[in-house]
């Protein structure tokens, strides 16, 4: 995800690390604070940011990252030499507490692939990172109270942020595939939204379980807004399964794809 793809949210804050907590077998919770969360703001739904993490001996680089995420944010970041350009990747708003200027972020991890999943499980309280507010990617459409909500387990916290912020008498269902049973999470869903906890199967891809599972349920035949996250099959294939088969209107379904089976995205 680039610059050029951010909505014009911007809010900066500089955090330290407060405590981590290892909540499921998949699923660390790193707990960040600062004054900055103050100002922070709380958009609910999937509200996500810009993670930045600073490079080995470059935590001073933290504070020269740009405070706005556009053009001019763009060049000065990418102007930063390659060796303490801090990394960025893209994570959601699990939950903020500002009067505790306290802001939790759950990663997914496996393994020892990727970035910030690997630094969120040997994560020190005090170390140093910034985020950049880039707003919800969800929204609510006039007269449509009924939701399809399907991530695998990178949108879990994006799923259960929304079902969080849903007028309580919407309704519909929440399909959310996880590794292992003991990975599903609490949540806060209205009475009228079903949340399935799908568990992959042995061996499949990632989503590739969940998908099966949303496509052999029936369909709504009233009108409903889709939320489609994950692996970047998963939201793509449902997408298009939903156009085409279903005939759902495309201005009514958001879509994301988190990563790429094969690259690193954690």
């Amino acid at each position: 995800m680039s610059f050029r793809d951010a909505r014009k949210y911007d809010t900066h804050a500089l955090l330290e690390v407060v405590r981590t907590e290892q909540v499921s077998p998949h699923m660390v919770r790193v707990t960040v604070g600062g004054d900055d969360l103050a100002e922070f703001p709380d958009h609910g739904f999937d509200q996500w940011f810009r993670l930045f993490l600073p490079r080995p001996a470059h935590d001073d680089a933290l504070g020269r990252l740009p405070k706005k995420v556009d053009v001019l944010g763009t060049l000065k970041f990418m102007g930063m030499s390659a060796g303490a350009r801090p990394v960025m990747r893209c994570y959601t708003v699990r939950e903020l507490r500002r009067e505790q200027r306290e802001l939790d972020i759950d990663f997914v991890v496996h393994g020892d692939a990727g970035v910030a999943a690997p630094w969120a499980r040997a994560a020190q309280p005090g170390e140093r990172l910034a985020i950049i507010d880039q707003g919800p990617g969800y929204d609510l459409r006039e007269g449509i109270d009924h939701h399809l909500l399907v991530a695998d387990d990178t949108g879990l916290p994006a799923v259960l942020g929304i079902l969080r912020s849903l007028p309580r008498h919407h309704r519909g269902a929440a399909w959310i595939e996880i590794p292992d049973a003991s990975d599903a999470q609490p949540h806060d869903a209205p009475d009228g939204v079903e949340v399935h906890w799908v568990v992959r199967e042995d061996g499949a891809k990632a989503g590739d379980t969940v998908r099966a599972a949303v496509q052999a349920a029936p369909v709504p035949d009233e009108p409903f807004t889709a939320y489609l996250v994950g692996e970047q099959a998963l939201p793509t294939s449902l997408r298009r399964w939903l156009v085409t088969e279903h005939h759902v209107p495309k201005d009514r379904i958001a879509f994301v794809g988190y990563w790429r089976l094969g690259k690193a995205y954690m």
